[in-house]
């Protein structure tokens, strides 16, 4: 077990990344990345996901452009698409698939690699850029790569006191 308060502030400390250094991420790493996305848990362990790996420079810009803020996909070292299968688990494979990003986006930043949810995307340009199926959900595509610049600021959150209830 990893201690408490150590996992905590690991937590607390992970930020969204925005501008990626021209350096290929190892392998190794990138499997790891992976390997945390398919241990994330799912509904009766239908495992309803699909990962895409992009590396290819023409289709990460490709999608950089269908993307309301996503201009820095074209910078990253490689993306991920997290593909949900809504024939494997109908009711939770966006849970499902959601769990999936979090694993990675954790996995990534203990690398000292940076990424950021992709929420604005033109789902349907991005699957066709990505030749999935008319069935597969597109639940988002991660940017991952080094970071490049400072690391973001600490951004505010709500006080517990605020967003929780006890009954």
């Amino acid at each position: 077990m990893i201690d408490p308060e150590l996992l905590l502030n690991f937590i607390k400390e992970r930020r969204s990344i925005r501008a990626f250094q021209d350096k290929q991420i190892p392998e190794k790493e990138l499997e790891m990345i992976l390997e945390a996305g398919r241990w994330a848990p799912s509904a009766s362990n239908r495992q309803p996901w699909e990962f895409i790996v992009i590396k290819n420079r023409d289709i990460l810009k490709k999608l950089a452009r269908v993307t309301g803020y996503g201009w820095f996909i074209g910078e990253a070292s490689f993306a991920v698409a997290i593909v949900g299968k809504p024939r494997t688990s109908q009711n939770y494979y966006i849970i499902d698939t959601s769990l999936v990003s979090m694993n990675m986006m954790l996995m990534a930043w203990s690398l000292g690699i940076g990424t950021c949810w992709i929420g604005s995307i033109n789902k349907e340009r991005a699957k066709e850029i990505l030749d999935l199926g008319r069935d597969d959900y597109l639940l988002t595509v991660l940017p991952f790569g080094y970071i490049q610049g400072a690391i973001p600021d600490i951004t505010g959150r709500y006080p517990l006191n605020k967003i929780v209830k006890e009954i």
